[in-house]
C-alpha cells in the first residue's frame, strides 16, 4: 500500500545570485533533505528551450519504422523504444511506458577515444527528415554542460572542497555527458495510465547513476520522489514542473563520493494519461575517474561505506542492468 500523493517543496537556486554562500546553504539543505532542487537563471533562453522541445516532438512524431532505423547502438546512442528500459524489475510488469533518444559526447569513429564506452559518433536523423535537429541538440548539449559545471561548483563548496574540484580534467574536464530526450505517450495511444498497484509506470522507481542530472520538463506533472526509500510504506511526493528552470537531482556517484551525506534519491514517473515530454541531461565524470570517498566526508566514526570504482565500470554495469539486450531487436531494425 502507498500513502496518498502530495506535492513536495524544493529549494530554488538562482545561478545569477551574487550571494554564493546563500546558494551553497540552499543546495546543502536540499542535498541533505531530498537530493532534489530547482535551478533558475541559468542563461539558457526560454526561446531556445522551446525550440529544443519542438525538435524533440518532431522526432517522436516520426513513424515507428523511421525511428527504429536509429535504434540505440552498443554505445547507447540513438532511439530507445517503448518498454526498452525496465528500471524497477521487482515492481514493474513490463517496462517503462516511454520512448527516448540518447545523444552523447560526439567523438569521430576514427578517433582512438571512440573505442571507450559511452564515447563515439552519435546517430542523427537525416537532414532531409529533420533539417535543424542535429544543430539544435548539439547546442543544447553544450549549454547544459555549462549549467552543470556551474551547479557542480556550488556542490564542491557545499562539500567543503575547492570551488574548482569538479572542473579538473579527470572530473568534468572530459565528462561522460548524455542528453536524453523522453516522450511518455498518453493513455489514449498506449491504453495505459500509470498504476503503481498494477506495476504500470511511465518510468519505474530508480536513482540516477552519475554525478548530477538536469531535467527540463513540459507542464505535465509526473515526476515523483521518495525521500526515504526504506520507509514502509514508501511515501511518494510529486515534484511540480518549473517553467524555464531545471529540476536537478544528485546521482549515485555523488552519494558514493560524499559517503552518503548527500542523497541520491529514488524517483519515478507516474502519469494520469496525458502525454508528457521531458529532457534529461546526465552528467558523469571522465572514464578513468575513480569514485571514492572524499577526504571531507570521512572520519574515524564515519569510515568509507563504498569501495572505490571507476566511473566507466560503474556506468557500464548500470546501463546493462536496466536496458533490453540489443540482440532482441535484430529482426525489427529496418
Amino acid at each position: 500500500m502507498e500513502s496518498p500523493i502530495s506535492r513536495t517543496n524544493l529549494n530554488c537556486i538562482s545561478l545569477a545570485d551574487p550571494d554564493v554562500q546563500k546558494s551553497v546553504a540552499l543546495l546543502k539543505q536540499a542535498c541533505l533533505d531530498s537530493g532534489f532542487f530547482y535551478v533558475v537563471d541559468h542563461g539558457i533562453s526560454q526561446e531556445f528551450m522551446d525550440e529544443v522541445f519542438s525538435q524533440s516532438k518532431k522526432f517522436f512524431d516520426l513513424p515507428h519504422s523511421e525511428k527504429m532505423k536509429l535504434l540505440r547502438d552498443e554505445k547507447n546512442r540513438g532511439y530507445t523504444p517503448m518498454l526498452d528500459e525496465i528500471l524497477d524489475p521487482e515492481n514493474q510488469v513490463n517496462g517503462d511506458y516511454k520512448e527516448g533518444y540518447y545523444i552523447g559526447v560526439e567523438v569521430p569513429a576514427d578517433d582512438p577515444e571512440a573505442n571507450r564506452p559511452f564515447y563515439g559518433p552519435n546517430q542523427w536523423p537525416s537532414k532531409e527528415v529533420l533539417p535543424k535537429w542535429r544543430e539544435v541538440m548539439e547546442q543544447y548539449h553544450r549549454e547544459a554542460l555549462r549549467v552543470a559545471k556551474s551547479v557542480a561548483r556550488i556542490i564542491a563548496l557545499a562539500l567543503d572542497l575547492d570551488v574548482d574540484f569538479f572542473d579538473r580534467p579527470e572530473m568534468l574536464g572530459e565528462p561522460i555527458a548524455t542528453l536524453r530526450l523522453l516522450h511518455y505517450e498518453g493513455g489514449q495511444k498506449t491504453g495505459k495510465v500509470s498504476n503503481p498497484a498494477k506495476g504500470v509506470y511511465g518510468a519505474g522507481a530508480h536513482s540516477d547513476y552519475g554525478l548530477i542530472t538536469l531535467l527540463a520538463t513540459d507542464d505535465v506533472v509526473g515526476l515523483q520522489i521518495c525521500k526515504d526509500k526504506n520507509a514502509q510504506p514508501q511515501v511518494w511526493e510529486y515534484v511540480a514542473p518549473v517553467k524555464g528552470g531545471f529540476i536537478v537531482n544528485l546521482g549515485d556517484m555523488l552519494e558514493r563520493w560524499s559517503n552518503s551525506i548527500f542523497r541520491s534519491t529514488l524517483h519515478r514517473v507516474v502519469l494520469d494519461g496525458r502525454e508528457r515530454y521531458s529532457i534529461a541531461y546526465f552528467v558523469e565524470p571522465s572514464h578513468d575517474c575513480v569514485v571514492e570517498c572524499l577526504p571531507t566526508c570521512k572520519s574515524e566514526s564515519n569510515p568509507p561505506k563504498f569501495p572505490p570504482i571507476t566511473c566507466s565500470a560503474y556506468l557500464s554495469q548500470r546501463y546493462k542492468d536496466t536496458h533490453t539486450d540489443l540482440n532482441s531487436y535484430n529482426n525489427s531494425k529496418a
